[in-house]
C-alpha cells in the first residue's frame, strides 16, 4: 500500500503541475501569458512560430499531465511530459550548463527521470491504468 501512495502523491504532484503549465500557456490560467504572450517570448529564444508552438507545447503539458496524474496510459503521458522537457532543454537550457541556478537543465532533467521513472515502475494501484487493466 505504501508503494502504492507514494506513486499517487509523485504523479499527482508532478501531472498536475504540468497540467497547469499546459493551462498557463493555452489559456492564461494561474498567471501565465496564453498562447500570445507565450508565443511572443518563444520566437525571443527562436522558437517559430511562436504562437503555434506555444500551443503544441501547451497541449503535450496539459495531456500528458492529466494522464500522468490520473495514471491513465501513464506511458504515454511521461513520453509528453519528457519531449516537452527534452525540448526545454535543447532550446533553452542546455547551454546555461546543469545547474537551475544559471537557468540550466538541472530540474528538467529531475522531472525526466520521474517520468521514465514511473513509467517504468508502472502507476501503481491507485490509477485508472490499474483499474483498467
Amino acid at each position: 500500500m505504501s508503494i502504492a501512495l507514494g506513486l499517487l502523491i509523485v504523479r499527482l504532484v508532478v501531472g498536475l503541475t504540468f497540467a497547469g503549465h499546459g493551462a498557463q500557456k493555452l489559456f492564461g490560467w494561474f498567471g501565465g501569458y496564453g498562447p500570445k504572450g507565450t508565443g511572443g517570448w518563444m520566437e525571443s529564444v527562436g522558437i517559430k512560430p511562436g504562437v503555434l508552438m506555444a500551443v503544441l507545447s501547451g497541449l503535450m503539458e496539459l495531456i500528458g499531465g492529466l494522464l500522468f496524474a490520473a495514471g491513465l496510459f501513464t506511458e504515454v503521458g511521461a513520453a509528453l511530459i519528457v519531449l516537452t522537457m527534452l525540448g526545454a532543454i535543447v532550446k533553452v537550457h542546455g547551454k546555461n550548463g546543469y545547474w537551475a541556478t544559471s537557468n540550466g537543465y538541472e530540474y528538467n532533467l529531475m522531472l525526466i527521470a520521474v517520468a521514465v521513472g514511473v513509467a517504468l515502475i508502472g502507476a501503481g494501484a491507485y490509477s485508472l491504468d490499474a483499474l483498467i487493466r
